[in-house]
Formats: C-alpha cells, structure tokens, sequence
C-alpha cells in the first residue's frame, strides 16, 4: 500500500457482465489458461503470467501484492481481444529478490519493465498499461522516462504527485504522521520484518488486503495491526482463504524484504529523479480510485485531483473514476467495474 502527501459495451457484459454464482468456480475459471514463464531482463530473473492475443496490456502489481492481484483482469480482458501479461516486479512471487536495499529504485523497476516490454512486444511497439499501488507509482515514472512505449494508461489508487524540489518525502511524511506512520515503520531493514515474523505471513496478508478504514494506517512498534494476533479476520466477500493462501505461500518464500525496499527507496528515487524535475506525465491517462482508499483520504489529495492540480501535471487525463464504497484493493474487490472502466478506455486507442 502506498501514499505519499501532496503539498461498458455489448461485447463485455454478454462476456463478464454477470458475475457466476459460485465463487471457487469463478476462481477456477480466472486462472484456467493462464501461462507462466520466466525470462531474464535486467539482469534479473522476471515471472510473468499471460493470457490471451491481441493489443498487449501490462499490468503492474503494487504492495502486499503479486501478478495474483490481476486475476479478474487478465481472464476479462483475454477474452475481449487482448494479450494480458502481469509480472511479479523484482522482490515479490516467483521472480529474483536482489539483496541490495538500493536495487529498487524506479530506475531499476522501469528498467525492468522496459526490458520485458522489448522481450515480449514488437520493436518500437506501444503497449496499453494498467498500474494499482506501488504499480501505479512505477507506471507515472514508465510514462515520464519512456512515454515512448506506452499507448494509454489506466491507473488505480496512487496519483501522479510532482516531485518536490525542496522536499524529501520522508521528512515530509515524518512531519504529517509521525514515527508510528506505516511507511515510517518500514524505513528501518529488518525491523518490520521481524514484527511480520511474530505476526505471521498469512495474518500479516490478511490485515492488508482487508484494511478499510480511510485514515491512515499506523503500526506502533510492538503492536502490530492494534489487534490480538488471534483475533478473527472476517474476509470479504471477495477475497477466498484459497486466495489468501496463492499470497502467503508466496511471502512465506520470499520474505517481504524485497517488497518493503521499495519504500526504503522514497528518498533515493526523489534523489535520482531531480532530472525530471516539472516535468509532466505525457500519455493518455484515466484514473480510477475507491472513495475509501487511504490514498484518496490522504490530506489535500482530494482538492489536488479534482481542482485542478493533477489535470496540470498529468494534461492528457482523460477520466477520473471515485469508485463509492471501495477501499484500496479496488481491482480485486470490483472486477466488473474496473474491468469495464479498462476495456473502454483502451478501445478508444
């Protein structure tokens, strides 16, 4: 989960419009066809899933998540004419988690996804990209250092937020929320690590993909998720334990080290990007949010997205979705609507 401050067609609903009954089938059928395979970019050893042919998509995972977290999207889209391909990012699932903390910054992460794009598409190829969280974060620095590359943008939950020349976010986040700020607490390498470990993968997991509350999150040391590790989780309707479960044998593996470095990175990438200082994300962009979404609530998000600010930064944003009732997850926990807000927009192109 990441914030930082600021200063539907015939076609589609005869296809995924009603949604089957019986959820564990549904479950089945979103993986039934989808191929896994590893391919080496970047120095790295990246998983992707893919499903389908046509116009390609690549969709972008954000944190506590996985290639996993576009299941819904990759079985829609496939089927309505396009070659979804979803990576787990360096650090997560089933692709390499380097060692060295300063190995994720967004230069490392685009390079990534430029190199699978070039391993995967035609030269010279535009792709269509779909980004939610940490993802959507990588997706805005895609569009700034390679605008070259992309066709459109669907981004969900992280806005553009132009870098501040004066500012480095930690101490700007240290100075809103505190120590006890969740992206404060995960600053310190192995800290956090050691808590989750007391906590356990699984239930770690859980207390995000379920989180709700439109304020921000804290996680005072020693205290954990401010619940009793063996107080229940009450899972939503749209999340299974079966789906709980793909997640937490892939943390189990990997630890969430590689995940937490991209947060331990803030102030490198803020470092590394004064070269694009001003400067404005140049492609098609729609933009879809839960009205719920911590990062929605974040101060001044609100008045930055819909007076003005973020049109200025981002001059080709075409739609701004507020999805209600829907908290950070949006894309797992309302299929139907993002799949159709997706499909829409890319149609146009």
């Amino acid at each position: 989960m990441h914030h930082l401050l600021l200063p539907w067609s015939q076609s589609f609903s005869a296809c995924c419009g009603n949604r089957l009954t019986d959820p564990t089938k549904e479950r089945e059928k979103n993986m039934e066809g989808v191929k896994h395979r590893t391919l080496s970019v970047n120095g790295i050893n990246m998983h992707i899933a893919e499903k389908g042919e046509g116009p390609l998509i690549l969709f972008i995972h954000g944190f506590p998540d996985l290639w996993y977290s576009w299941r819904h999207q990759i079985a829609a889209l496939a089927s309505l004419g396009y070659r979804c391909v979803a990576p787990d990012l360096r650090g997560f699932g089933n692709t390499d988690v380097p060692a060295s903390p300063t190995a994720y910054t967004s230069l490392h992460v685009v390079g990534d996804l430029i190199e699978l794009i070039n391993a995967i598409a035609d030269d010279e190829e535009k792709v269509f990209v779909v980004g939610h969280d940490w993802g959507a974060l990588m997706a805005w620095y895609l569009s700034l250092y390679r605008p070259d590359r992309i066709r459109a943008l669907v981004n969900l939950s992280v806005v553009f937020t132009p870098r501040h020349p004066q500012r480095k976010p930690l101490d700007t986040l240290r100075a809103v929320y505190g120590n006890d700020y969740y992206i404060c607490r995960f600053q310190e390498g192995g800290d956090i690590e050691s808590e989750f470990a007391q906590i356990g993968t699984g239930r770690v997991l859980k207390e995000f993909l379920t989180y709700r509350n439109p304020g921000p999150l804290y996680l005072p040391k020693g205290k954990g998720f401010g619940h009793p590790i063996d107080a229940p989780i009450e899972l939503p309707s749209w999340l299974s334990e079966e789906e709980c479960n793909y997640y937490a044998t892939k943390y189990d593996k990997t630890g969430f080290t590689g995940g937490l470095n991209y947060y331990r990175n803030l102030d490198l990438n803020w470092e590394l990007t004064a070269p694009w200082s001003g400067d404005k994300v140049k492609v098609p962009v729609k933009f879809i949010v839960g009205d719920i979404d911590l990062t929605y609530n974040a101060p001044g998000t609100k008045d930055y997205i819909h007076k003005g600010g973020f049109k200025k930064y981002v001059p080709l944003l075409e739609d701004v979705v507020v999805i209600e009732g829907a908290g950070h997850f949006v894309q797992q926990e309302r299929p139907d609507e993002i799949n159709k807000h997706i499909h829409n927009f890319f149609q146009k192109f």
